[in-house]
């Protein structure tokens, strides 16, 4: 073999490792972002479970709380935002204000013990706490795969790649402003 061909055989080969690396890097980059994307998927599904039941919880609690008006109207505005948000941060804003605007309306609720013990407010509120638990999982996922996107995006040889490929970091759920306060009901 002569010093040409072993030369051209050298190149042929640096390509094919160059390919590779290019395709192997790709690949775990778009891998990454379609998980997100897929549990993202399931904050969704969700939010949108929760958004079911509230015109039932609505329809229930009006017959009992006619004074109340304004609360219904939060909680019916809120949803009817968290349905029209089209980003996660959109998304992530309405559903802080659905949140809210749910805590009214169970405060409120207290006074109003025939509701209480309405069987089907019961239910609906159960299954209302079964899907704010659901969210919270679906949201720690959602959170743990951007997690696992942004490493691919930072950490060499990812960082460079994202930038040729052009991916960017991600924004992960985060409870909204005031979240952790109580919020106020007056009656």
């Amino acid at each position: 073999m002569n010093n040409k061909s072993g030369s051209l055989v050298a190149v042929a080969a640096a390509v094919v490792i160059a390919v590779f690396i290019f395709g192997s890097s790709y690949n775990s980059l778009n891998s990454a972002k379609i998980e997100v994307e897929t549990q993202y998927g399931q904050v969704e599904n969700q939010i949108q479970r929760r958004a079911d039941l509230i015109p039932n919880l609505v329809s229930t609690v009006k017959g009992y709380m006619q004074y109340e008006e304004r609360v219904l109207t939060e909680v019916t505005e809120a949803r009817t935002k968290i349905l029209n948000a089209e980003t996660p941060d959109a998304k992530n804003a309405a559903d802080g204000e659905l949140t809210a605007a749910l805590g009214r309306l169970i405060a409120v609720s207290e006074n109003y013990p025939a509701l209480k013990s309405d069987t089907h407010f019961t239910e609906l509120m159960r299954e209302i706490a079964g899907s704010e638990n659901r969210i919270a999982v679906a949201r720690r996922d959602y959170n743990s795969a951007i997690r696992e996107y942004n490493l691919e995006v930072q950490n060499f040889p990812g960082n460079i790649f994202a930038k040729i490929f052009g991916f960017k970091e991600m924004n992960q759920f985060e409870a909204e402003e005031g979240a952790h306060e109580v919020p106020q009901v007056n009656f």
